[in-house]
């Protein structure tokens, strides 16, 4: 098998385990398939902007050239940090866009990457945003009507808990299964203040997910294209947006957005 095209950070479906996806070109490769076998990687050097096409010669916000990182709504700063979204008061850097992805309902949830994290998704982005990060476990917290409120209640709550992946630690799947996501969510409550409290979500379940992993890596080499322009070795797993080899090496598809390349395996 062998396929050429831009990398953009895969599919995925919500079975146990999850199933992945890699668009690449004009195919879509079943990457669950892969696992065992030998996988080549091959970079051309060249990398496409995500959002216009253009050739860059760095990749800036896992994808974009420059100028669209600076202007592309999809680039906003407000992605990384929802409560710096102004699209409820008129003021974004594409309202149509932000009809459809600002304006729309937003859920802030609690997730179990190693340890507890909070963290806010698009209503249609779940399970896919708690799958990206590789959680293993995930519960609703509020629902609010735009991203902006989302952000103010995961901005207020990181004053109590992390919102960051320790993506190692998630990697090496060292999940802290004493964590209880029910009585977190109890507690977590009580920490919002009164006005923040009205979108707090009556949905309760827990959800599990697991990955497609043979070998789970011990010490992590992060491999990157910018140093080597191949990769080579046996593909022993998926977790997140990262394909693990059997050597400890590990691949994470979406920091390499826009990386034209050739994959055999």
């Amino acid at each position: 098998m062998q396929h050429e095209g831009n990398l953009i950070k895969m599919r995925t479906e919500a079975e146990s385990p999850v199933r992945y996806f890699l668009p690449l070109g004009e195919e879509v490769i079943a990457m669950n398939d892969l696992i065992g076998n030998q996988l080549t990687i091959s970079f051309s050097g060249q990398i496409n902007c995500i959002h216009c096409g253009k050739k860059t010669k760095r990749s800036f916000g896992q994808g974009f050239c420059y100028q669209c990182f600076q202007t592309a709504p999809e680039a906003d700063p407000s992605v990384m940090r929802p409560e710096l979204s102004r699209s409820h008061l008129g003021i974004a850097r594409d309202l149509e866009w932000a009809q459809k992805h600002d304006l729309i309902d937003h859920y802030v949830y609690l997730a179990v990457t190693d340890a507890l994290k909070v963290g806010v998704t698009r209503y249609h982005q779940v399970p896919t945003r708690w799958i990206d990060q590789g959680a293993s476990y995930a519960i609703k917290l509020a629902k609010t009507p735009n991203r902006h409120i989302a952000g103010v209640i995961e901005s207020y709550l990181k004053n109590y808990l992390n919102d960051k992946t320790n993506w190692r630690a998630m990697l090496r799947n060292e999940v802290d299964e004493s964590i209880d996501l029910a009585d977190e969510k109890e507690r977590v409550a009580t920490l919002l203040p009164e006005e923040l409290r009205k979108y707090l979500s009556d949905e309760h379940e827990i959800m599990s997910l697991t990955y497609p992993v043979e070998k789970f890596p011990d010490k992590i080499k992060s491999i990157s294209l910018d140093k080597t322009h191949q990769v080579e070795g046996e593909l022993s797993g998926i977790k997140g947006q990262y394909l693990i080899f059997d050597d400890d090496r590990v691949f994470n598809v979406r920091a390499h957005n826009g990386y034209f390349v050739e994959l055999k395996a």
